[in-house]
């Protein structure tokens, strides 16, 4: 690709720049702090990916995902995930008419485009298994038929870790649908402060929508055109397969720690995250350090250890933090 062509990509990105700026403004108005897991909504959005937020309960996951919402003029639906949930709770049912003797379709909560599920691992397993094909195939299958889900779509979930009472570990195969898996923290002392400042104010403030619909799906369509050299692309690979044979990286003591390594569905997230990274840049290309600044949220929940590295304590940060440091940069 022509140095022109990267030129006209980053051209046409700056027209967005104020877009995302405005959308980044409204949810400020709420949210404080916490600019990296806005960062990383804001890339689910403009890919088109899922989002798992983990954190302790109080860190206003959902406050940030409702307040990103408000700031979209686009369908909403919060579920609030619950052990007694059943599938037809999610994505509808047929309903008979003992007038007409026939059967009608009652949509659920999921015919929408933004979904928030509310402490997603409070749910038993068969509902999770109902939202493994929203969130793959954007389509549910109600009886016979089968409906497409509206576009944009995005399912973005929050949970409590799973030591706390009362939830279920999200199966595996669910859990690599989701394209990101930010941890969220706790705000810095300085931030707490405005929280609390926020909250005994007299009013709440209006998160008023700026976002459009086909300005989102503009946006997705121009983040897959930012440029990514085949040499990045090779360094994200390179990353990828070092969590599935960490001794062809001079990592042999990483073997025993890791089950099963980060499967080929993020090697293409990871490029996603990198192009919308560079996009909120405003950069027409990707860098590596793109690729770095978005491995670990990626990565953190396809890297599965083993016994003998939850023995030792580890994490899969430390893990990914090992690869990022040991895989040459290009």
């Amino acid at each position: 690709m022509s140095s022109i062509d990267v030129q006209q990509i980053k051209e046409d990105v700056a027209r967005f720049v104020e877009s995302i700026e405005q959308a980044k403004a409204e949810v400020r108005k709420v949210l404080v702090g916490q600019d990296n897991l806005l960062d990383r909504l804001l890339i689910a959005l403009l890919t088109g990916g899922h989002v798992l937020l983990e954190g302790v309960p109080g860190l206003a996951k959902t406050t940030a995902i409702k307040t990103l919402a408000s700031a979209v003029n686009t369908g909403f639906r919060r579920i609030q995930f619950t052990p007694d949930l059943l599938p037809a709770d999610l994505i509808g049912t047929l309903i008979y008419n003992p007038r007409e003797g026939n059967f009608t379709t009652r949509k659920g909560p999921i015919f929408s485009n933004l979904i928030l599920a509310d402490e997603i691992n409070r749910a038993p397993s068969k509902v999770q298994s109902a939202l493994l094909e929203a969130m793959q195939e954007r389509q549910v299958t109600i009886g016979e038929e089968t409906y497409p889900l509206p576009d944009p779509y995005l399912v973005l979930a929050t949970q409590n870790p799973i030591e706390q009472e009362g939830t279920y570990p999200l199966p595996e195969a669910q859990v690599d649908r989701f394209m990101l898996k930010v941890v969220v923290g706790y705000p810095k002392k300085d931030e707490e402060r405005k929280v609390v400042d926020l909250a005994m104010g007299e009013s709440l403030r209006e998160v008023r929508p700026v976002l459009e619909p086909e300005r989102i799906l503009e946006m997705q369509r121009l983040v897959k055109r930012v440029y990514m050299d085949d040499k990045v692309k090779d360094y994200v690979l390179e990353l990828v397969t070092a969590t599935r044979e960490p001794a062809r990286y001079g990592l042999k003591d990483l073997a025993n720690l890791i089950d099963y390594g980060a499967s080929p569905r993020a090697s293409i997230y990871l490029c996603m995250a990198a192009q919308a990274r560079a996009f909120l840049a405003a950069r027409g290309f990707v860098t590596p350090q793109d690729v770095k600044d978005i491995a670990y949220d990626v990565l953190r929940h396809r890297v599965i250890l083993s016994y003998e590295a939850e023995a030792e304590e580890k994490t899969p940060e430390e893990v990914v933090k090992r690869i990022l440091d040991s895989v040459p940069v290009p």
